[in-house]
């Protein structure tokens, strides 16, 4: 029969990336947490761990075995700290994956409330446009922009998506000219998405259906909020989400460009690492930040144009 301290230990392992401070966090020695999770693993009859001098890497066993398991056992620990506590509350520590711009278009005042709200509570944000490893880095639960291909996390969109448009500051289109046909860009500066050619397709729908045009540009980024100040600063033509151009168009900084032309937009989805069990936590930060990305007058989170 397995011993669900042992599966315990694991599970802390993994998300500590280290015997020795699962050991640490756990109060044991390390030799006895390496032990106990050998021990799981001869009962298993399988290798949940790669060992190695730098760090420790899951096996795909070891993978599966962390999903299912880490759930079972935070809800042991919450129903426990519940009872000890005669609480429900929502605490401990909530590690938060987002893109680099996600503090440009939600605001800090936010989390301010939802921290006033739950003083237990403790967030702790990893902000890039890469994607995160859940496991690997410890992630509780990560907001994306684009599709969802991580087959092996959970996940739901939670702000619809919407098209993304073109723009240009009206200086570039006093320079340069506005174009007239999708085809016209080739001609034009674009500012594009960081990649190591330089160029970018853009596959837009207009009146004859989806099109698709090849771009160039002497200006490319990797994040949104970039691409969308060196357009206002008339460095070219950018795809934007219509959240993250607006203000500047209503304030005549940008100006649309081919206006009958858009790129479906991917919205914001949530990913976690188990259905089951999520922490208190993380359930009531998903429900703040799905309750602010879809009231009528919140903006929202894109991928940068042109990815």
């Amino acid at each position: 029969m397995l011993d669900l301290n042992d599966i315990a230990m694991f599970v802390q392992v993994v998300r500590s990336g280290s015997f020795a401070e699962a050991a640490r966090r756990l109060g044991l020695p390390p030799n006895t947490v390496s032990r106990r999770v050998q021990q799981l693993e001869a009962h298993l009859g399988t290798r949940l761990l790669q060992r190695s001098t730098r760090k420790l890497t899951l096996t795909s066993t070891g993978q599966s075995f962390h999903e299912r398991c880490t759930g079972a056992v935070d809800g042991l620990l919450e129903a426990g700290q519940e009872l000890m506590t005669g609480s429900s509350e929502p605490s401990g520590l909530v590690r938060v994956a987002a893109p680099a711009d996600f503090f440009d278009l939600f605001p800090m005042e936010w989390i301010a409330e939802f921290l006033a709200a739950y003083p237990r509570v403790r967030l702790d944000f990893v902000l890039s446009d890469g994607k995160a490893d859940l496991i690997a880095e410890q992630i509780d639960v990560a907001f994306r922009g684009g599709p969802m291909r991580d087959s092996g996390y959970v996940g739901r969109q939670i702000v619809a998506a919407l098209g993304d448009g073109l723009v240009a500051s009206p200086a570039y289109l006093a320079t340069h000219g506005a174009p007239l046909t999708l085809q016209d860009l080739v001609n034009h500066d674009c500012v594009i998405s960081t990649h190591p050619s330089g160029h970018a397709t853009w596959r837009l729908v207009g009146p004859n259906g989806e099109e698709e045009v090849q771009v160039a540009g002497r200006f490319s980024g990797n994040t949104a909020q970039a691409l969308r100040k060196a357009t206002a600063a008339g460095l070219g033509i950018a795809l934007l989400p219509p959240a993250m151009a607006t203000l500047d168009i209503q304030a005549g900084v940008l100006v649309p460009v081919l206006a009958q032309y858009q790129r479906t937009g991917y919205g914001l989805s949530v990913l976690y690492p188990s259905r089951r069990h999520l922490p208190l936590a993380v359930s009531a930060f998903i429900g703040l930040v799905t309750r602010k990305m879809n009231a009528g007058d919140a903006p929202q989170v894109e991928q940068p144009a042109g990815r």
